[in-house]
């Protein structure tokens, strides 16, 4: 590639196609015809000597190059960006998509608040949520797959806290969760005290992002020397509530994602027979992003939304909030 005769456009092309992964919802956003982000599509792979999207049932999906050029790009563009036009970001004027990626019992309990701050300041600002796949979110925020990360990431930022300012993604806590054992409420175990030997002889369901039988119950199990027999794996919260309460499975909920069931009232809730690290859940971004505007704006609602429920938990009587398994 020749880069002193590249069109540069066509890198504000390419990063609205990597970002909404369709050529059409790329062409509303920068305000082009669809035949003409394709030309600047076909100009760039040109250019690249690489396909850079191929097309798939829903839109199009990036090559190996395309996904590993793309956080380069981003980067060098809102640098561009900031330099040009400093002035601060008007939620009320500018329109910006953001994708989080979190666990549904997360989304239910920072969703509400967090939406209902933008429709008060009535932002254009628009919010897509990924499902999680992992427990280490760090390859989606390298890679700009998402904008933000939010849940239980214990190992994700024990290492960007050991590597301190030469890490490249940044992290701020929103608030502390709690976890507890859920059964249904006829369950046998229901009307006794929850023993460790009890929890570990019986039958359990674990949420589990990346679908392997081994979550960080687990972990403190073994330490204890002890194991318990997982049946079932699924990867939502909520589908864990329903599966345990039409049978005699037990599960680990976060206490406070409960009531968003909407069927609290047939589950029981008892504290776990063992001790566990505390749950911190926290906000994860990449430091590309640090000096974007918009993206400043929607790390400060995201950080309010944290500090109010950070706030409500410390009142008298206010219970924990979730954290992910």
């Amino acid at each position: 590639m020749n880069f002193r005769t590249l069109d540069l456009n066509l890198l504000r092309v390419f990063d609205q196609v990597m970002a909404e992964q369709n050529l059409t919802r790329a062409a509303e956003r920068l305000a082009m015809t669809q035949p003409a982000v394709s030309n600047a599509l076909r100009r760039l792979r040109e250019a690249m000597g690489d396909d850079l999207v191929v097309r798939t049932a829903f839109g199009v999906k990036p090559t190996p190059r395309a996904e590993a050029l793309w956080p380069e790009v981003r980067a060098a563009l809102a640098r561009l960006r900031d330099a040009l036009d400093p002035a601060d970001f008007d939620p009320g004027a500018s329109e910006a998509t953001f994708r989080l990626a979190m666990a549904d019992a997360t989304a239910a309990t920072l969703l509400p608040p967090l939406v209902e701050r933008i429709e008060k300041t009535q932002a254009l600002t628009n919010v897509r949520v990924f499902p999680l796949t992992t427990r280490d979110p760090r390859g989606l925020l390298d890679k700009g797959e998402v904008d933000f990360a939010i849940g239980y990431f214990p190992d994700a930022v024990a290492a960007l806290t050991s590597q301190g300012s030469a890490a490249l993604l940044h992290h701020e806590r929103l608030w502390d969760g709690e976890y507890v054992c859920v059964m249904r409420k006829g369950h046998p175990l229901a009307s006794q005290p929850l023993t460790l030997d009890n929890f570990c002889s019986a039958h359990h369901l674990l949420v589990s992002f990346s679908g392997r039988a081994h979550g960080f119950v687990d972990q403190a199990l073994a330490i204890l020397k002890r194991t318990r027999r997982i049946v079932l794996t699924v990867n939502q919260f909520f589908t864990a509530g329903r599966v345990v309460m039409h049978s005699d499975l037990l599960t680990v909920l976060p206490r406070d994602f409960l009531p968003a069931t909407g069927f609290e009232h047939e589950l029981t809730q008892k504290p776990l027979p063992l001790a566990l690290q505390g749950v911190h859940v926290e906000v994860l971004w990449h430091q590309r992003h640090d000096s974007d505007p918009a993206h400043r704006w929607m790390r400060e609602q995201i950080l309010a939304v944290g500090a109010l429920r950070g706030a409500r938990r410390s009142a008298p009587g206010a219970s924990s909030a979730p954290g992910e398994d």
